[in-house]
C-alpha cells in the first residue's frame, strides 16, 4: 500500500495528462503532493523526508512550468527526485551510523552490516540510473520538438497538431508522440523498473537473512559482556 501511496502524485499526474493535457496534470501534481503530505501527517503525525522532498521539487519545477509555460521544467523534476534521493542514500554511506536502508529496514529484518552497506549503494545505483533514463526518454521529446520549431520559425502547440498544414503536421504528431512517451514512462516505466529493482532486492535480503536462532556478533557481545 505504501508504494501505491507513493506513487499517488504520478498516477493522478498521468490521468490529468490524458484528459486535459500537460499543464493541467503539472498542477494536478502540485496539489496531490500537497495532499500525500498532508494525509501522511495526519495518519503518522509526521512527515516523510522523501514526500517533502518530492514536494518541494515539484512545487519549484512544476510551478516554474506553469509560470514560464515551458514542458522542459517538469521533465527534469523525476531525474531532479532521484538523484536527491540517490545523494542522500549516498551521503548516508559515510555519515551517521547507519545507512539510510538499513535505518528504514532495521526493525523489520536482520542481516549483517555489510549487506545493508552494499544494499544502500544499490539504490544509490538505482536512482541515478533512474535519472538517466528519465533524461533520454525526455530528450527525445526536446529534439523532436526543436525539430517542430525549427522548421516552423515559431512555437507550435502539439495538442492542435491537425491545424497545421502538411509540412508541419508529421513533426507535430511525431513531437506529440514522444511526450507521451515520456507520460507513459513517468507512471509505467519507472513502477515497473522500481518494481523488478525491489523484487531483486527481496531475492538478495533472502540470502542474508539470518535465522532467529542463530546468535548475532551484537547478541555474542553482549553475552560476552555478561
Amino acid at each position: 500500500m505504501k508504494f501505491l501511496f507513493d506513487f499517488f502524485p504520478i498516477l493522478l499526474f498521468f490521468i490529468a495528462y490524458k484528459l486535459y493535457g500537460i499543464y493541467a496534470a503539472t498542477a494536478v501534481a502540485i496539489a496531490a503532493a500537497f495532499v500525500q503530505n498532508a494525509v501522511f501527517w495526519y495518519k503518522h503525525r509526521r512527515f516523510e523526508r522523501m514526500h517533502l522532498v518530492t514536494l518541494g521539487l515539484i512545487v519549484f519545477l512544476g510551478g516554474a512550468t506553469l509560470i514560464f509555460q515551458d514542458k522542459a521544467f517538469v521533465m527534469w523534476k523525476p531525474t531532479a527526485v532521484n538523484w536527491a534521493f540517490g545523494l542522500a542514500f549516498l551521503g548516508s554511506q559515510f555519515f551517521g551510523n547507519k545507512t539510510l536502508v538499513e535505518r528504514m529496514m532495521s526493525h523489520a529484518i536482520e542481516i549483517p552490516r555489510f549487506a545493508w552497506s552494499r544494499l544502500n549503494i544499490s539504490w544509490v545505483i538505482f536512482f541515478v540510473l533512474m535519472g538517466l533514463a528519465n533524461l533520454y526518454v525526455a530528450n527525445m521529446y526536446f529534439l523532436a520538438d526543436a525539430a517542430l520549431m525549427s522548421a516552423a520559425n515559431s512555437e507550435i502547440d502539439i495538442d492542435n497538431c491537425n491545424r497545421l498544414n502538411e509540412s508541419l503536421l508529421g513533426l507535430c504528431q511525431h513531437a506529440k508522440t514522444m511526450e507521451e512517451q515520456w507520460v507513459n514512462f513517468k507512471l509505467f516505466g519507472m513502477m515497473g523498473l522500481t518494481v523488478l529493482f525491489v523484487i531483486g532486492q527481496a531475492f538478495y535480503l533472502a540470502r542474508h537473512v539470518k535465522p532467529e536462532d542463530e546468535p548475532t556478533l551484537e547478541k555474542v557481545e553482549q553475552d560476552q559482556g555478561n
